[in-house]
């Protein structure tokens, strides 16, 4: 008797331990999610194939995700190579090589267990080591399994930026916004590739700075189409598109769309970290139109130059919707952490009063909203405003917060070029 109530108590055990091993959770990050160290060069991460073509051992291969509940992790990979091949997959401190078949479809191969003894973001680095074929492996998805994995949050989809965020500033009521001045200092290091600092935003445009490529930087100033036509200019109205009026010299102007419609300028500007740029925005409302007018100062030379002006229909007010933004709009780059100084924000309204922005409330946008990425922020400090998003680390501002700075109390003083 005793023996079967030991052989019974065994048995429950043991389909006990194999409920819960059946029931650990086990969640897939997808080939495409991941980001390229030191950039996305003889390796191509897309959403049909995930990673393929990885050649070159000299860049690495990175999943990032971020634990809620610690524990034990088991992490797999779905891979497939063309003639063989090693690599090395490491996480939480634990490394290991494992071979990788040659194969035209993908396996599922076991790797490692690492114990995860903290919440936090990690990452499962994928690096070369040898291969017999062409490349060192196609990568389908890496799959996380066990304690660890419940609740982990990553970006499921193939938008691999970084979370926008926002600063909107609040206007007096009843105040009209004639003149929008701002600043904006980048931090050495944080002019990343792909990134958007916009200083004077409003409620038909926005006037900033980017980062468009190795050898050039931009200052950019957009107006939007009336209407709701959401990609092909030449489908907006004659009458709902805002014209262009003038620009200033060497500035490039046409239209735009994809993201809306409207009008664009930019002037290549090789501006650079560490120093403090000024914009300032121009409304002049007339019946149903308002004229905008943009103007950067050249601290080189000294003066402001003209941007651009617009005038945009359906419209006949002054800005509104006063805000700044910092935004990733690069794929390839988008797990690298970028910065940004926003502050000495005024208005100059219709009757000649100054008034200082000494208030901010921090948005973001959807991709914040939906979760996919939870890595951003903002705040004030050392007199400023500042946005931050991305390199993975926690948030340290939530949608709605408000942040203030202290007011200078001193006006810009304005010298625009007579013509």
């Amino acid at each position: 008797m005793k023996n079967n109530t030991l052989f019974t108590a065994l048995l429950a055990m043991c389909l006990a331990a194999g409920s819960t091993y059946a029931q650990a959770p086990q969640v897939s990050l997808p080939g495409f999610t991941a980001y390229a160290d030191p950039e996305e060069k003889e390796v191509d991460i897309n959403y049909r194939n995930g990673v393929v073509d990885w050649t070159n051992n000299s860049n690495t291969v990175n999943f990032y995700f971020h634990v809620a509940t610690p524990g034990k992790l088991k992490v797999g990979l779905e891979a497939r190579s063309d003639a063989g091949s090693k690599i090395s997959v490491a996480v939480n401190g634990t490394e290991k090589v494992i071979a990788v078949p040659n194969s035209n479809d993908y396996t599922q191969l076991t790797v490692l267990q690492t114990q995860i003894k903290k919440p936090g973001f990690y990452v499962v680095t994928l690096k070369g080591i040898e291969k017999a074929g062409r490349v060192y492996a196609d990568v389908k998805g890496v799959t996380l399994e066990g304690v660890a994995a419940k609740e982990i949050q990553f970006n499921p989809k193939p938008w691999r930026r970084a979370a926008s965020v926002h600063l909107g500033y609040p206007v007096p009521e009843g105040k009209n916004a004639e003149w929008f001045y701002g600043e904006i200092k980048v931090p050495a290091g944080e002019d990343k590739l792909g990134t958007y600092f916009m200083s004077c935003g409003f409620h038909r445009g926005y006037f900033g700075m980017q980062v468009n490529s190795p050898t050039e930087r931009r200052i950019i100033f957009s107006v939007w189409d009336a209407g709701s036509e959401p990609d092909k200019r030449s489908l907006v109205k004659y009458e709902d598109q805002v014209v262009l009026l003038a620009k200033g010299d060497s500035v490039d102007a046409s239209g735009f769309g994809g993201e809306g419609t409207g009008g664009h300028s930019h002037w290549v500007y090789n501006w650079k970290a560490g120093e403090t740029y000024q914009f300032l925005m121009h409304s002049v409302p007339e019946g149903t139109t308002t004229t905008y007018t943009a103007y950067f100062y050249v601290p080189e030379h000294h003066e402001w130059k003209l941007i651009a002006s617009f005038r945009a229909p359906k419209d006949g007010k002054y800005m509104g919707h006063l805000y700044s933004f910092l935004e990733n709009f690069s794929f390839e780059n988008g797990h690298l952490g970028r910065k940004g100084y926003f502050g000495n924000h005024w208005i100059k309204t219709n009757t000649g009063e100054w008034i200082e922005l000494t208030k901010a409330k921090f948005t973001n946008d959807a991709t914040a909203k939906a979760k996919d990425r939870i890595d951003f922020g903002g705040g004030a400090e050392n007199g400023w405003f500042y946005l931050w998003n991305s390199g993975f680390k926690p948030a340290n501002a939530a949608y709605g917060d408000m942040f203030e700075r202290p007011a200078t109390g001193r006006h810009p003083e304005i010298n625009l070029p007579k013509f």
